[in-house]
C-alpha cells in the first residue's frame, strides 16, 4: 500500500501549518489556515491558559499543576484547574474537593471550588465514586475535555491550568487544537530516558505553535532532614541539556518532599509551605504584565 501524502489529511493529523504541508485540503486551496479553537462558555472570562504537560506518566505533573494554582491564588490572582487527565484524575483528591456538580439549567456547568477558592472541573467530580474507573475510548475522552472548556461556567479567571494526560495522543492533541493555550510548562524527572521523552513533548509544542513557558524538574533530589546533604536518587540531571537544545528556561528543581506528598494525600495541598515554584510563578505573573 502506497501512502499518498497529497491526499487530504484527517483533522487529528493536521498541524495547521499550510506552508510546509503537501496535502491538498480544502483549507489550503482557499489559502486559509483552518482553526479548530473552541470558545469558552459565554459567561467565562479567562485571561491566561497554561497547559502542564509531560512526555510520560509518573513525573508529578498533577502536583506541579496543583502547586502553581495555589501559588497564583496566594498572589491574589483567581486560578482554576481544568483536569484533562480523564483516565487518571487526581486534582480533586489533592485539594480534598468533593460534592455534587450543578448546572444552570441551560447546558452550563458550575465548577467546584477548593477551600481557598480555586475552581476546578474533573471527571472524578462527575463519578458516583472517586475509585470508579473511566473506561472510555479516545474520542469520548477528548470530547469530555473539550466540554470542560466550552460548557463549564468558569466566570472570571486570571490563570487556568490544564492538567494534561501524559504523552502526545488524542487528548493532548485535542487540547492543543481546541483550547487557546498561552503556553505550556513541561514537567520532567532526572532520568536520562526522560530527556528523550521531553524532547518529543517539546517538538509537539513546536509543531502546534504553542509557546513553552519553561521546564520543571520534579524528584530532582532528596535532602536529608538530619544532615542536610542532598542525594540524587535518580542519577544526574539531564534537564539542562534539554533546555539548552530547545532554548528553554529551567524554572524549578523540585526535591522529593514527603511533607508535600502527605499534604496531597490528605487533600491539603493548599497548606504547602515551600518556594520550589516561585520562579515559575514570577514568569507567569509577568505574562499579565505585572
Amino acid at each position: 500500500m502506497i501512502y499518498d501524502d497529497s491526499a487530504e489529511k484527517p483533522q487529528s493529523e493536521c498541524t495547521h501549518d499550510c506552508s510546509s504541508c503537501t496535502a491538498n485540503c480544502s483549507s489550503k486551496e482557499k489559502g486559509e489556515k483552518k482553526s479548530f479553537l473552541e470558545k469558552p462558555h459565554e459567561l467565562s472570562n479567562i485571561k491566561k491558559v497554561i497547559g502542564v504537560v509531560s512526555g510520560k506518566g509518573g513525573v508529578g505533573k498533577s502536583i506541579v499543576t496543583s502547586m502553581l494554582s495555589v501559588l497564583m491564588n496566594r498572589r491574589g490572582y483567581t486560578s482554576a484547574i481544568l483536569d484533562a487527565d480523564v483516565t487518571g484524575p487526581s486534582i480533586p483528591k489533592a485539594f480534598g474537593v468533593k460534592g455534587e456538580v450543578t448546572g444552570d439549567g441551560a447546558g452550563g456547568i458550575f465548577p467546584l471550588a477548593s477551600k481557598t477558592g480555586i475552581r476546578m472541573m474533573s471527571v472524578n467530580l462527575l463519578l458516583p465514586d472517586e475509585t470508579t474507573p473511566v473506561v472510555w475510548r479516545g474520542p469520548v475522552i477528548a470530547g469530555t475535555v473539550k466540554q470542560f472548556w466550552t460548557d463549564v461556567i468558569w466566570d472570571d479567571v486570571d490563570f487556568m491550568f490544564v492538567d494534561m494526560p501524559p504523552g502526545t495522543g488524542d487528548v493532548p492533541l485535542t487540547v492543543f487544537q481546541s483550547i487557546p493555550l498561552d503556553g505550556i510548562i513541561i514537567v520532567t524527572s532526572p532520568q536520562e530516558l526522560v530527556s528523550m521523552i521531553v524532547a518529543k513533548a517539546a517538538k509537539m509544542a513546536q509543531m502546534m505553535n504553542i509557546p513553552v513557558v519553561g521546564l520543571v524538574e520534579n524528584m530532582a533530589y532528596f535532602k536529608c532532614p538530619d544532615c542536610g546533604r542532598e542525594y540524587k536518587l535518580y542519577g544526574e540531571s539531564h534537564i539542562s541539556e534539554v533546555a539548552d537544545t530547545f532554548g528553554y528556561e529551567v524554572l524549578a528543581h523540585i526535591p522529593v518532599d514527603p511533607r508535600l506528598a502527605s499534604l496531597c494525600d490528605k487533600g491539603m495541598v493548599e497548606m504547602m509551605d515551600n518556594d520550589y515554584l516561585d520562579k515559575a510563578a514570577d514568569k507567569l505573573e509577568a505574562m499579565l504584565g505585572k
